[in-house]
């Protein structure tokens, strides 16, 4: 894998976090789900989901985190949009906010200061989130009201400060969406945790659609420019959620297809890939 120009000294690191420790012990009340080894003996060496559903737009979109500890809500808002589309056979189009899930959501952990990925998919099932576009979007009922920022490389934007406060819960929509709070609200039917096997984890990606996940970021990740990235030094930063999309293999290097909330300038226009079948980084 090849690494890109250096982030600057002042970049903060400060919006790399989720809440791993209480997670695990939650974990064991979440249903784990396993696919028949037919599906898993018919699935491709590389699969792309867009290719497969393209009508579902949103699978190639890349969101942005902004100077907000909260890639854990937008790992799950960004898989939640998609599966509905996929599950629709592309009829159903709603982008739900994660604006909404930061703000709201109480059990889930500290907002911008991190939370749990699991619990994030439990308060859609039973309290459910709105509609809500990226940044200055006007879209939805809650867009997102973090600015974005530049995520350790250089651009047109301010660096990343990690200092943003949780914003304030909004139990109404914005005042150009006709409608109404109560109404927009669209809800999970079941969660669960799909088995750490890789064949499983693609049997599901291919079945029904992205899914979220977890792992440690270490500080040479920041440099990601393409190909499949492998760490190889650098300290652990934290734990960082996103959402994997796909697999495939490349120079002989299995990996997993991922969408990052780090906006298109940094990685491969947001995307990147990791080594998969060794639970690299922890993922």
């Amino acid at each position: 894998w090849s690494a890109g120009r250096n982030f600057p000294t002042h970049t903060s690191f400060a919006h790399i976090k989720i809440l791993r420790e209480h997670e695990r012990r939650y974990y064991m009340e979440v249903a784990y789900v396993t696919h028949d080894v037919e599906l898993i003996a018919t699935l491709p060496e590389i699969f792309d989901p867009r290719d497969k559903w393209p009508e579902c737009l949103t699978l190639n979109e890349i969101r942005d985190q902004g100077s907000c500890g909260s890639c854990w809500a937008f790992g799950a808002v960004e898989a939640m949009t998609d599966r509905v589309c996929i599950y629709s056979n592309a009829t159903k189009h709603f982008h739900f906010s994660a604006e909404d899930l930061v703000s709201c959501c109480p059990i889930c952990g500290l907002g911008c200061n991190g939370g749990m990925p699991t619990l994030a998919w439990e308060y859609w099932k039973h309290v459910g989130l709105v509609s809500g576009g990226n940044y200055n979007s006007s879209q939805g009922c809650r867009p997102y009201e973090i600015p974005p920022c530049e995520h350790h490389v250089p651009g047109n934007r301010m660096p990343c400060n990690g200092d943003t406060k949780t914003p304030k819960c909004q139990k109404n929509c914005e005042s150009s969406y006709n409608v109404p709070f109560k109404k927009d609200k669209r809800y999970g039917k079941h969660v669960y945790s799909v088995s750490g096997h890789e064949d499983h984890i693609k049997a599901e990606l291919f079945k029904n659609g992205p899914v979220e996940a977890a792992f440690t970021v270490y500080s040479d990740l920041l440099s990601y420019k393409n190909g499949v990235y492998k760490h190889t030094e650098g300290n652990a930063l934290g734990g960082h959620a996103i959402k994997i999309i796909g697999w495939g293999v490349e120079n002989n290097n299995k990996y997993w297809l991922i969408a990052n909330s780090w906006n298109s300038d940094w990685g491969d226009n947001g995307f990147f890939k990791i080594l998969r079948g060794e639970d690299h980084c922890g993922i």
